[in-house]
């Protein structure tokens, strides 16, 4: 397999937000994302957004759009709240991190918290968030590697 271009992940996600602007600055100040790229259309429509944190990189949007395809793009409260996916992050401190997140206003489903599958498993310290989105995060802190 070829290197991925420098600084682009091999694996990116994108999310769509009915005010995708408000929710870039949410997203980093609540996450401690930082924007690597901003692209604003027509009445400050984002375009297309590049948000990192660490290696990780998500790309931010605002529904809709020009393109047919666009259409088929939602944002969870679009749909009643529903995901069809969750992001998962790895972090250096669950516990700050999600105080951070708490006082910004996500809501924590599930708190700071670790299972033990035995030493074949890692174990994490990982803790849940929705953003005011309606986009559904884990943010896991690596505990212990699997033991093999």
């Amino acid at each position: 397999m070829k290197e991925t271009p420098k600084g682009w992940p091999r694996l990116t996600s994108s999310l769509f937000y009915e005010n995708a602007g408000a929710a870039i600055d949410w997203l980093c100040r609540a996450f401690g994302f930082e924007v690597q790229l901003k692209v604003e259309g027509e009445g400050g429509r984002i375009e297309h957004s590049q948000l990192t944190y660490g290696e990780a990189l998500v790309m931010v949007g605002d529904v809709g759009g020009p393109e047919p395809w666009h259409a088929l793009m939602a944002s969870p409260g679009s749909v009643g709240g529903k995901n069809t996916q969750v992001l998962c992050i790895m972090v250096d401190d669950a516990d700050a991190h999600c105080a951070r997140a708490r006082a910004a206003g996500a809501r924590i489903f599930r708190e700071p918290g670790q299972d033990d599958y035995g030493d074949e498993y890692p174990i994490d310290r990982t803790y849940g968030a929705i953003d005011p989105g309606g986009h559904m995060w884990f943010f896991l802190q690596r505990i212990r590697d699997a033991k093999r």
